[in-house]
């Protein structure tokens, strides 16, 4: 299996893990820090299969070089991939948003829980917080984002495989 199918198969997996936990595991054990596990898990699957469609057009040499970090590749993706692709603005903010969370809860000098609500606060005491059904939300556009590009690399795919027979 090659890097680029790799990275969609993680992309995959990652979002059934999110979708699991916050549907059936959630419900049973009502950890609501389970909802930084489903943010993380996400994350991961938008950034690989952000990764993955990266990867592939860079085999090609249709982008330039990047590094292997989030803000070199968030940065080719947007200013070479989304225009070719008409890829929605709505999933770049959906990456950015999550990255912000996962960062903000790793610097928070609090968190604590109210209700069905995991609140992450900032040093000058502002307050993120994290839902079900923001994550629902997070998840539904996660499912119509990693299916974009999974069908744009599959008909790239399909292409190619078709002018090597031919």
């Amino acid at each position: 299996m090659d890097k680029i199918e790799e990275l969609r198969e993680k992309a995959k997996q990652r979002l059934k893990v999110a979708d699991h936990i916050l549907t059936m595991t959630y419900p049973l054990v009502k950890d609501t820090k389970l909802l930084m596990v489903v943010t993380e898990n996400l994350f991961l699957a938008l950034t690989n299969i952000m990764s993955a469609l990266l990867y592939f057009e860079r085999k090609f040499k249709r982008i330039p070089p990047f590094s292997d970090n989030f803000e070199a590749k968030f940065k080719v993706f947007n200013d070479n991939l989304v225009p070719k692709y008409k890829i929605d603005k709505k999933y770049l903010l959906l990456m950015r948003e999550l990255k912000e969370i996962i960062l903000e809860h790793k610097r928070s000098p609090v968190e604590f829980v109210r209700k069905d609500r995991f609140v992450i606060c900032s040093e000058d005491y502002r307050m993120k917080t994290i839902t079900v059904d923001l994550l629902k939300k997070y998840i539904k556009e996660s499912k119509e984002f990693i299916t974009r590009i999974d069908r744009i690399l599959s008909r790239a795919e399909l292409f190619f495989e078709n002018a090597r027979v031919s």
